[in-house]
């Protein structure tokens, strides 16, 4: 016994990758707790400046975790079935992304031990009520389609094999999962945009695109998330196996649909070159030439939209793994960049409305210490679930469905082509 536990602990890349992880939790709970107890003050956001890091970790999060709704309702509702191993992964992409966004939004509040009133105290008239009606109702979603998912762990198979068969049943009513995550997903993806797009005091928000913006990124990078941790746990473990055709043909859907976001983005940005606005025009100043231009013009224009557009949209590169996967990982990088800039270059200008003509004055902020270890520990969080699903319960695993009475592999009964 004692030699089988000697043999267990001997080091390995998985128990370095798990020790690794562990550290940043262990930090992130440490952050954690501090803003618990001494609240919002440690961090260095303000009243001018209420949405930082987090609120970045949390956009983004979301916007990844898109490749959920958006899969599963190609694979049930439009019908594209062949693509149901890559939705499987996708949904469980999903849960993680909303937890992730659902713990930086626990520390952000403020006030997070009242985070049940928007619950109980319905302000119909708020989006941010909505989204979080449409984020609780949504991880409900997605917690169930993700059952038939943890039913495949071996050791709760062997011990409650009763509950896992149950479990597993629920992949029958994915198609009615699948419409109300279309509905519920559709709403708050867009109406993230829209909260911002509805403020007035902030002139660089204050425009109805923001919910076509965010919704069609977030698809782009949803998917993108899905395909590139779904290749990069193929390279890195035997435990995934993937159908690089599936992969292949998502990739070339990314490419074009990053055409359409290129010009929504494109065309967002330079419409408001049209006049001086006060507070827009700063805005604007902030992101193409002052301190967020090099993340706007390299950042999230060249490196997270045009670079992967080409690579994927050019079959040689598209059909060639390493090009794929970097392309990939640049519309994931774009899409947090995006998220990144929109907050900052909205809040960091601040628009005086007192008698008289408006002045406009700059904040500044940077994330403390806390905040960093607090986003990082959230992070960490997000990829030791998926390592863990990955390792056991075969998330990425492209040669395995769900069927009516157990689990399949359809390696020997699908060919292999689309």
């Amino acid at each position: 016994m004692i030699k089988n536990f000697r043999t267990r602990l001997q080091p390995t890349p998985w128990l370095g990758w798990l020790a690794f992880l562990g550290i940043f939790l262990i930090a992130g709970v440490i952050g954690g707790v501090i803003v618990l107890w001494k609240g919002l003050s440690v961090t260095n956001l303000t009243d001018l400046v209420p949405w930082g890091l987090w609120i970045t970790i949390d956009l983004s999060s979301i916007a990844l975790a898109a490749g959920a709704f958006s899969l599963c309702a190609a694979v049930y509702l439009i019908g594209l079935k062949r693509y149901e191993p890559v939705a499987r992964t996708a949904t469980f992409v999903g849960l993680i992304g909303y937890s992730m966004a659902m713990l930086c939004l626990f520390m952000d509040i403020g006030r997070p031990f009242k985070f049940y009133q928007a619950f109980l105290y319905w302000n119909t008239h708020s989006l941010l009520w909505e989204v979080t009606m449409c984020v609780a109702l949504y991880f409900t979603v997605l917690l169930l389609e993700s059952m038939p998912i943890i039913a495949n762990m071996d050791w709760l198979r062997t011990r409650f094999p009763n509950l896992t068969a149950r479990m597993s049943r629920v992949h029958h009513y994915a198609p009615y999962l699948a419409i109300a995550g279309l509905v519920l997903s559709s709403l708050h993806q867009s109406s993230l945009g829209a909260a911002y797009g509805v403020l007035k005091a902030r002139p660089f928000w204050y425009k109805p695109e923001m919910s076509v913006l965010f919704m069609l990124s977030a698809i782009v990078g949803g998917i993108s998330m899905t395909l590139f941790a779904s290749m990069l746990a193929s390279q890195l473990t035997n435990k995934a196996k993937v159908r690089d055709e599936l992969i292949e043909k998502l990739s070339l859907f990314v490419g074009w649909a990053l055409v359409a976001y290129f010009y929504w983005r494109f065309w967002d940005t330079l419409s408001m070159t049209y006049t001086y606005e006060p507070g827009r025009t700063e805005g604007l100043q902030l992101l193409t030439k002052g301190p967020l231009a090099f993340n706007f013009w390299f950042g999230e224009i060249l490196i997270g939209i045009l670079l992967p557009m080409i690579l994927l949209l050019n079959s040689k590169t598209r059909e060639n793994r390493f090009w794929r996967m970097s392309a990939l990982l640049m519309v994931v990088g774009g899409l947090v960049a995006y998220r990144w800039n929109i907050n900052l270059a909205g809040a960091l200008v601040v628009l005086s409305y007192l008698p008289g003509q408006p002045t406009v004055t700059y904040a500044s902020y940077a994330p403390s210490l806390i905040e960093w270890l607090v986003g990082l520990g959230v992070i960490a969080f997000g990829l030791l679930v998926f390592s863990l699903g990955v390792r056991y319960l075969r998330v990425v695993d492209h040669f395995f469905v769900e069927e009516e009475h157990g689990t399949v592999d359809i390696k020997a009964t699908q060919p292999v082509g689309i």
